[in-house]
């Protein structure tokens, strides 16, 4: 049998509890259209190049952090109320 339990104030909840409740919180870049025409004086190859040089000693965590992230909390109602009134804290 899985148990729950709130994620914020570790209250037990069953899996069919009318008090428990999901929470998705989503972080992405907002980044809108990208101009893929190179600068004036830019090498594209020479640019991509640095780029991949410069990912392959990124740590993936941080690159996965600058790009997206989802997370999925289970809460009681009590900290679902709490969250909807201050969702940033």
């Amino acid at each position: 049998m899985i148990r729950y339990q709130c994620d914020k104030c570790a209250v037990s909840m069953g899996a069919n509890d009318m008090r428990r409740f999901i929470v998705k919180f989503e972080v992405y870049a907002a980044a809108g259209h990208v101009d893929l025409v190179p600068e004036p004086g830019v090498d594209p190859q020479r640019e991509l190049s640095r780029v991949l040089k410069e990912l392959e000693s990124a740590d993936a965590d941080e690159i996965e952090d600058q790009t997206y992230r989802c997370f999925r909390f289970d809460v009681c109602d009590s900290c679902r109320k709490a969250l909807l009134a201050r969702p940033l804290g």
